[in-house]
């Protein structure tokens, strides 16, 4: 990063998702990703959740309104470089969200992980939300970073393998955002795959499957990760290769925690004492 860029761009990254309990996936990944790559994060929290590494047991609601104001008090104050979006689970959120960044950051690159199941199953997002999702929040976004189900519910395409994958995210471009990384980890296969499209064309990022179950907060914390190196300047091919090397070295040093899908090792590039 140039002294010019640290000058503009420094490393402010404000995320609007719902709380893990367990601290693997959601605001607490976001967090620990953000600050593991240098940068600051402040949040808007959409909703607790009691939730562990098998399964999301209960929703507590945060009212839309309040949400709205958590986001005007931060950008007010500290101001953002970047902003992702996680769990966005009822319309009147998306809404409010939505409103809130048209009026207080309307020139902030926006990172939107359109988070819809849990790992252990979970629905996150209901039903009356998708639509607002996809009209509402998906047009203002930077990139947009969804898995293959998620891809398959919001462009009304099958993808049954990599062949299908440019086909489903130039649907989901013609919604609008500026870019798509459709991420390729719920196909079969020791290859892994994901397509960067954006008006420049496509990108095809690949790495070998790695062997584990440790995968809870993968996509929260990929989306975080690139919106903290957009927030430092990169451009977005970088900020999803940078991003896409930390998961992976998240995923190879995971701690093994928990009894269902395991949490990453966030901290990895943080030097341990002693």
């Amino acid at each position: 990063m140039t002294s010019a860029a640290s000058a503009t761009h420094r490393g402010r990254v404000l995320i609007i998702a719902g709380s893990d309990s367990g601290g693997g996936a959601g605001i607490q990944a976001d967090i620990k990703a953000v600050t593991a790559l240098g940068g600051y994060a402040a949040t808007a929290i959409t909703a607790l959740t009691a939730q562990d590494t098998r399964t999301v047991h209960d929703i507590h609601e945060v009212p839309a309104a309040f949400i709205a104001l958590q986001l005007r008090v931060v950008l007010q104050d500290i101001g953002a470089d970047a902003i992702k979006t996680g769990m966005l689970h009822r319309a009147d959120i998306i809404e409010a969200v939505v409103d809130a960044l048209d009026q207080y950051a309307p020139h902030v690159p926006l990172v939107v992980d359109p988070v819809m199941v849990a790992k252990g199953g979970a629905s996150l997002l209901q039903p009356s939300a998708a639509e607002a999702l996809r009209t509402r929040l998906i047009p203002r976004a930077t990139l947009i970073t969804p898995n293959l189900p998620e891809a398959e519910v919001l462009s009304g395409l099958k993808i049954a393998g990599e062949a299908d994958m440019p086909a489903a995210a130039e649907r989901l471009l013609q919604f609008g955002p500026q870019a798509v990384l459709l991420k390729g980890g719920h196909l079969p296969g020791d290859l892994l795959v994901d397509l960067l499209r954006d008006a420049r064309g496509s990108q095809r990022f690949t790495d070998t499957r790695i062997d584990t179950t440790s995968t809870h907060g993968t996509g929260c914390t990929l989306a975080s990760a690139i919106a903290t190196g957009l927030a430092f300047g990169l451009s977005l091919r970088d900020a999803v290769a940078q991003a896409r090397a930390y998961v992976r070295k998240a995923i190879e040093t995971a701690p093994g925690f928990g009894h269902g899908h395991g949490p990453l090792n966030h901290a990895h590039t943080v030097r341990r004492p002693g």
